[in-house]
């Protein structure tokens, strides 16, 4: 996925998301890094708004995905981000990466986490 892009790295949300009821109940914090991939030239050239993918929009939609009803596995997380910022900006394509930092395993990481690309016209 080459070319021009608006980046929106590090957002960080608490939401109600996993696959065990204790995540549900208690909530966790969640780390998400989105791409909009799109023609960024005709922005460059006017200096306008109206030309580009609007991140303020973007992190809207991605908060309304991240603060809204649970979904238990971060792949349909990342999914309906996704979606949302397809339908909401129209950009040509979409990287969406959730980071889980409070994951309960035996042993110690950073994060686990998903990342998806998801392209127009695509299936």
């Amino acid at each position: 996925m080459a070319g021009d892009k608006v980046l929106l790295r590090g957002m960080v949300f608490f939401g109600h998301h996993g696959l065990l009821e204790e995540e549900a109940r208690l909530g966790q914090r969640f780390v998400v890094d989105v791409e909009l991939h799109t023609d960024l030239s005709a922005a460059g050239a006017s200096d306008r708004l109206e030309e580009t993918m609007d991140y303020r929009r973007a992190y809207q939609v991605v908060r309304e995905v991240m603060e809204g009803p649970r979904c238990r596995l971060l792949e349909a997380l990342a999914e309906r981000v996704a979606d949302g910022l397809m339908a909401e900006l129209t950009p040509d394509a979409v990287l969406v990466r959730i980071k889980k930092p409070g994951v309960a395993l035996p042993g110690a990481l950073d994060f686990s986490g998903v990342e998806i690309v998801r392209r127009r016209g695509a299936s």
